[in-house]
């Protein structure tokens, strides 16, 4: 099979849909497919080892409409993926069409309308989906997201595949030991928890930062600062420190050096971050939804959403427990060996075969 991937709004700046892209790109190379990419002519996708690239030439609907189709008809392939649903454009060779996969990650502009705008969140409903009625084969990030699918856009479980991210390709440490690491540029004399992320609503900052002022009222100076690595808006509070748009290095020495990664998030189809906390040795706090439970299962320590003196006694106890950090080291470890990129590149190949068999049923 031939695939062609259309990247030209999946890496557009960093995020979640841009990690998964790169590690799928890269863990596709090793499979009996042959894949392609459709993107941003000034930001090409990542290498992912001997996958070529076309590069297109614009990101509006005359590329969805027109260019793109033109492209895919043009290098005769069995199969364009879409890995941000919202545009798919019907697409095909000659008489015969071109089978269509589109990747679903969440719902939330559903499930927590009142986290975003009024008319990004019904257009994003509309949009999403319509796509996924019209796609050949959808792929889920989590169980979670394909019960989510099912249910709210009715699209039938025999056109959905499930395929979970794996962590990073970094290797975790062997053994944690115990001090605070210091990322380049980033000087942290005092221990700390660490968030990764950016302040949107869903990801309710608002809820560990009142968590961590309390944190610090019963404490003291025994409190760990407040790390926020990522999109952040604003100044730092007492205690806090906001690194803004850390670079990888950066940011994965944070990690190493935190006493736990803090994951507020509302909702999530998957929690990228959180997985590769885990991976990488670092205890993981987070927020109870289904999305996050899938991911982490045992190896977290969990809060309600929304609770900030709940999510505070957690952290007391993050501070005061070294064998409850150990344990969710080895938990975390344990979970996150379990999943693997190539896995997922499997499911996707997977889903792929499925949608062209559908495609030529229909």
């Amino acid at each position: 099979m031939k695939i062609l991937i259309d990247t030209s709004y999946a890496l557009r700046g960093a995020s979640g849909t841009a990690v998964y892209l790169e590690r799928l790109l890269a863990a596709l190379a090793e499979q009996p497919v042959e894949v392609v990419t459709a993107g941003d002519e000034h930001r090409p996708p990542p290498a992912g080892g001997g996958i070529g690239s076309i590069r297109n030439l614009a990101h509006d609907q005359r590329w969805l409409h027109a260019a793109l189709p033109a492209r895919a008809a043009r290098e005769r392939v069995d199969v364009v993926h879409h890995p941000l649903p919202a545009f798919t454009p019907r697409l095909a060779r000659g008489r015969q069409r071109i089978a269509q996969v589109i990747t679903v990650h969440d719902l939330a502009f559903e499930l927590l309308p009142e986290c975003f705008d009024p008319r990004f969140a019904r257009w994003a409903s509309l949009t999403h989906r319509r796509a996924a009625r019209r796609a050949d084969a959808v792929i889920a990030v989590s169980q979670t997201t394909a019960r989510d699918v099912r249910e709210r856009w009715h699209v039938p479980a025999e056109r959905i595949v499930v395929a979970p991210h794996g962590p990073g390709q970094w290797q975790a440490r062997e053994i944690r030991s115990g001090r605070t690491e210091r990322a380049p540029s980033v000087p942290l004399a005092r221990p700390y928890l660490l968030y990764v992320g950016d302040d949107e609503p869903r990801k309710d900052l608002p809820t560990l930062r009142a968590a961590h002022r309390s944190l610090a009222a019963r404490l003291g100076d025994a409190a760990p600062d407040l790390v926020l690595a990522g999109r952040i808006a604003g100044d730092p509070a007492a205690g806090e420190r906001i690194v803004v748009a850390p670079d990888r290095d950066q940011l994965l020495a944070l990690m190493d050096g935190a006493l736990a990664l803090v994951h507020p998030a509302l909702h999530e189809g998957v929690g990228l971050t959180p997985l590769e906390a885990m991976a990488r040795g670092v205890p993981v706090v987070a927020a109870r939804s289904p999305g996050i439970t899938e991911t982490c299962e045992d190896a977290a320590a969990y809060f309600p959403p929304r609770d900030a003196g709940e999510l505070a006694a957690v952290l007391e106890r993050i501070v005061a427990e070294p064998r409850l950090r150990e344990r969710l080291t080895q938990a975390g470890r344990r979970v996150a060996g379990a999943r693997s990129w190539s896995a997922a590149a499997r499911a996707h190949v997977e889903a792929y075969a499925l949608a062209v068999r559908n495609a030529a049923a229909a």
